[in-house]
This record gives C-alpha cells, structure tokens and sequence, in this order.
C-alpha cells in the first residue's frame, strides 16, 4: 500500500506571530484587564501649595481664637486703626477704664444710639437686616459686637475680607464674651473725635470730666456723634448732634423701661 502524502495547511505567518506592544512604554501603560486605574496623582507644587495654605488658615484661625480668649478678661492694648491714626495724626488719646468707672447712662445711651436690640442677637440683627432690605437697602447696619469685632481684631475701610472674617469672627466672640464685656471693650475702643478713643479719653476731651461722672446729655452727645466723629462734634454740638442726642436720651430710658439694656446693665 502506498502511503498518502501528508497535508500541509498553511497558516497566515500574522497567526503564528506572538502580538507583542510596540514598545516596552506602551506595555507598560497598557492596563491590564480586569486592573483597577487609578486617578492620576496631583503635581507636587499644587500639593505643597495646598498644604501650606492649610497650615496658614489653621495659624491665622489659631492666633484669632487665643486672641478672643485673651481679650475676654485683657484689655486690647491697641489696634490696627489706632496705630494707624496715631502714625497719621502723631498720637492719639486713649485710657481704659473698667465698667465701674463709666457712668452706666453711658452704655445705654450708646446701645440706644448704635443697636437697641443688643441683648436680644447673638451678634447680627437678622429682624434689622430684614427691615432694611425691605425698605430698599442693600444690608443691614453693623451691631455694636460686629463695629467692636472690627476695632479690636480687624481693620477699617470697605472689603469683603473683613466683612467675610467679621462674620466668622462676631459669632464666636459672642459665644465666649458676656455682653457686658462686648459693650465695655467697645467704650474702650470707639472714637469720639479725631484720634481721641475710648469713653474716658473723650469724657475728659470734651467736657473736662471722668467717664463716671457723665450727666445723661453729656453721655447722649457722646453717642451722637459714633456714626461720624471726624465730622461731629460732642463739645460743640451743631443741629444735628443735639437733635440725635435728645432721640438718644429718650431711647435710653426706653431700653431701661423695657429690659432691652438688662444683660449689662447695672442699675
């Protein structure tokens, strides 16, 4: 028997061929099936960026906070503004006194003229705000924590930084002080006449008298003029300071009447 001549199958040489990447970089970012990718990690500088502006936030948070704590039994030795003005003006007059040393009309008259609602917020006055808006303003005037947060801790001028840092800032001011020390350190630290801060520097500026001893109209003009005190005057009242002042005395009692000044006052 002759033997059959064996078959040859030829196979394309692409079959026989092992398919291999093209090149070793393509193997290796090639991923692997069923392999889990992971997200690219972000580039070193913006990392290192990252965490320093953490580590700058968390500074700046810290030094406010022992600042609050501090400040709610120290007196605040000076501020940006004050230092400020006393560059600008060559000095300045200012003198702490305690809460015993100011005449307690003194406080009402200021709550009266600046934030009625003192004692009733826990720093903003939303129902104030709201009645402005309605009214057609834009915002709501500042409380007497927020105007005393932005003397002591913060600067003067319009920005919306420290408009941003005084309403992180009035809240927790409000949680750690009592409201006798939020209206005290803002007598301490108020202007009543060019370069002229704090209740007994002007009590004695003005009317040659200790914060103590102010009569209520003294007290009343002194209140007056907070919204302006480069442009109004205490001592020499003009129409405007001495119609305000009356306004102020009545709401003084008012307040007193009405229980609105019992979370500081003494009387």
């Amino acid at each position: 028997m002759s033997e059959k001549p064996s078959e040859i199958v030829a196979r394309p040489a692409s079959a026989e061929r092992k398919r291999t990447p093209a090149s070793k970089a393509e193997a290796k970012a090639a991923p692997k099936v069923g392999a889990k990718v992971e997200p690219k990690a972000l580039p070193s500088r913006f990392r290192k960026a990252l965490r320093w502006t953490g580590r700058g936030l968390g500074a700046v948070a810290g030094l406010y906070g022992f600042l609050i704590l501090l400040f709610a039994v120290v007196p605040p030795p000076i501020n940006l503004y004050q230092i400020g003005e006393a560059w600008r003006l060559g000095g300045i007059e200012k003198d702490w006194v305690s809460w015993d040393e100011i005449a307690p009309v003194m406080g009402r008259a200021a709550v009266a003229a600046e934030d009625a609602n003192f004692c009733n917020h826990w720093g903003f006055d939303i129902a104030a705000i709201r009645e402005e808006i309605a009214e057609g303003g834009s915002k709501g005037r500042s409380t007497l924590s927020q105007q005393m947060v932005k003397n002591v801790f913060l600067w003067h001028g319009r920005s919306y930084v420290r408009k941003a840092m005084e309403a992180v800032l009035t809240p927790a001011v409000e949680l750690v002080w009592t409201k006798r020390r939020v209206l005290l350190v803002y007598l301490n630290t108020a202007e009543f006449a060019e370069g002229v801060f704090g209740v007994q520097a002007a009590a004695q500026h003005h009317f040659g008298v200790d914060a103590v001893d102010l009569t209520p109209k003294q007290a009343a003009r002194l209140a007056a003029v907070l919204p302006n005190p480069k442009e109004y005057n205490a001592g020499e009242p003009g129409p405007f300071v001495r119609k305000r002042a009356g306004q102020i005395l009545s709401g003084a009692e008012t307040i007193k009447a009405d229980g609105r000044s019992a979370c500081f006052d003494s009387e």
